[in-house]
């Protein structure tokens, strides 16, 4: 259990992750990208039509902050069929992605100072966020079944500071570890305890590949202290910018007014597309196709790491999202190997351990994503990094 300061600069950021791809010569394991082969781009494109011919001018005029109405009920009535919530549409508000949730949801609780509680290592954009109010950072350690709720008992009991508890709790990024339910029902009775916030960010809850997810943690949320957010980014296209939260009256008033002042509102030609897309197409359809496609690349990057890796170097094993973890021996810096070796000399990218944790201390992991690239060139960018590692044990 560690107690973190404000992070240090760092050596990469979302920006770098997403110039990799500029390279043609480049096989990148480092941007959380869907599968562009995957975008529904026909019936998205036949949903704006739809949205644009339905609405009229209307359309292209301003609305309200918390977002349409009628694509908040379909999400209402998916909350309670997919993720065992009893919200309604009055508990839901639209985002410009899950990245505006959390960045709304940062300004409403944090001041220099507060505590925040989070996984470790944890998703590097939701740091991004979160180092703009310069907290004090809790890290929480990780296991085959989430996070260590002993630890953050623990932690909660001494630190009365603490206002907010990050999670990823379905397939998490960067591990691809799910959280137990035993352990969610335990995060929300703690949260309740000490009257701390849980933003539970979920935008890979649909891409399971092995079976059934737990149920949320907002499901065992009795005192409204879990605050729920997804995003269409990962089952329609990130472009799409839409996401929603969920949250309880108290909290909902203040995230209203907040995204009000932040931007008015999402777009609503995107909002009225989506709930054409979901009108009209089967949106369950859809998600069972990426479930068959990233569970063979899934499988595949598993084997090649198998095949190609040296065998002092670990790895998980997820049952669904985007993301393997890889730890290379103690005293390998994996982010002054992606710097210095990696990119320049093998043209394969990834993110390092460094960039996933608080303060950058930990250096010898690698987030490795599965879900851009082809199966030929998951195998062929494996090989390379086997190689470079080899190399180097």
């Amino acid at each position: 259990m560690t107690v973190m300061q404000t992070k240090q600069p760092e050596k990469i950021n979302l920006d770098d992750i997403l110039s990799y791809g500029n390279d043609p010569e480049m096989i990148s394991f480092a941007g959380g990208f869907p599968d562009p082969k995957l975008f529904p781009e026909a019936a998205l494109k036949q949903a704006y039509l739809d949205a644009i011919n339905e609405d009229g001018t209307a359309i292209f005029q301003y609305h309200t902050a918390q977002g349409d109405l009628d694509l908040r009920e379909r999400l209402a009535d998916r909350m309670r069929s997919h993720c065992q919530v009893a919200a309604t549409a009055a508990d839901i508000m639209l985002t410009q992605g899950g990245q505006q949730a959390i960045s709304l949801i940062a300004q409403m609780l944090l001041t220099p100072g507060a505590g925040v509680v989070i996984e470790a290592p944890t998703y590097l954009g939701a740091l991004d966020v979160f180092n703009r109010y310069q907290p004090h950072y809790y890290e929480v350690s990780m296991d085959e079944a989430g996070m260590d709720v002993d630890q953050l008992a623990a932690l909660l009991a001494k630190h009365p500071e603490i206002k907010l508890i990050y999670t990823v709790p379905d397939f998490q990024n960067p591990t691809g570890t799910t959280l137990s339910a035993i352990r969610r029902q335990r995060v929300a009775e703690l949260a309740a305890k000490y009257q701390v916030v849980v933003l539970e960010d979920s935008p890979y809850r649909d891409l399971s590949y092995n079976g059934s997810v737990p149920p949320t943690i907002k499901h065992f949320d009795q005192a409204g202290q879990v605050i729920y957010v997804s995003s269409f980014s990962k089952i329609l296209s990130p472009a799409l910018r839409t996401g929603w939260l969920v949250a309880d009256q108290r909290y909902l008033k203040t995230l209203i007014s907040l995204k009000g002042a932040s931007d008015l509102q999402s777009p609503q030609i995107s909002l009225r597309a989506i709930n054409q897309f979901l009108s009209h197409q089967d949106i369950d359809a859809h998600i069972a196709k990426l479930r068959t496609v990233y569970r063979e690349k899934r499988d595949t990057m598993l084997t090649a790491i198998e095949h190609y890796f040296p065998k002092n170097v670990t790895y998980t094993k997820p049952a669904g999202g985007f993301f393997i973890w890889a730890t290379l021996p103690v005293g390998i810096d994996a982010g002054a190997l992606l710097a210095d070796v990696a990119v320049p000399q093998n043209h394969i990218a990834y993110v390092p351990a460094c960039c996933e944790f608080a303060i950058p201390v930990h250096n010898n992991g690698m987030r490795l994503s599965f879900v851009g690239c082809s199966p030929a060139e998951i195998t062929r960018g494996i090989k390379r990094l086997g190689k470079m590692l080899t190399e180097l044990v």
